[in-house]
């Protein structure tokens, strides 16, 4: 058995990350999911939050949102709608966009479908908000 997984990080527009490391911890439907050599195999539905790999001691992060994650052979595909380093999140537009769709959603009068696409958006939002605070400190 290897000491490494193959991670590879895809959304529909580019390859984000193709990179050998020693875990991986995704953002599941049913929460966090940590993956070390030897993880069963498995698909799993992703939700919007922070992707994290260690690579030989130090921790890198990504934002995810959408799309899923499977795992097998020591090789982690995650295929998201969208994927982010924090050095390419512009933290102020992260942030109007938090403002603006916390004050939409205060005073929300459309349909069902319509408040969940805004919430989803107000989550992605606050999870670039996330890792970029954490780029700083």
């Amino acid at each position: 058995m290897s000491d490494q997984l193959q991670l590879e990080v895809v959304t529909p527009e580019r390859r984000v990350l193709a990179e050998s490391v020693n875990s991986v911890t995704v953002p599941g439907r049913g929460g966090e999911m940590q993956i070390l050599p030897g993880h069963a195999a498995l698909i799993s539905e992703l939700q919007t939050g922070v992707l994290s790999y260690n690579e030989d001691g130090t921790t890198f992060q990504l934002h995810v949102s959408g799309g899923f994650v499977e795992v097998n052979n020591d090789q982690v595909a995650v295929l998201a709608e969208v994927a982010e380093r924090p050095e390419e999140i512009d933290a102020a537009r992260a942030r109007l966009t938090r403002e603006h769709t916390e004050k939409e959603l205060s005073s929300w009068s459309g349909t069902e479908e319509d408040f969940e696409k805004a919430r989803a958006k107000l989550e992605r939002s606050v999870v670039r908000l996330q890792l970029t605070d954490n780029r700083r400190s």
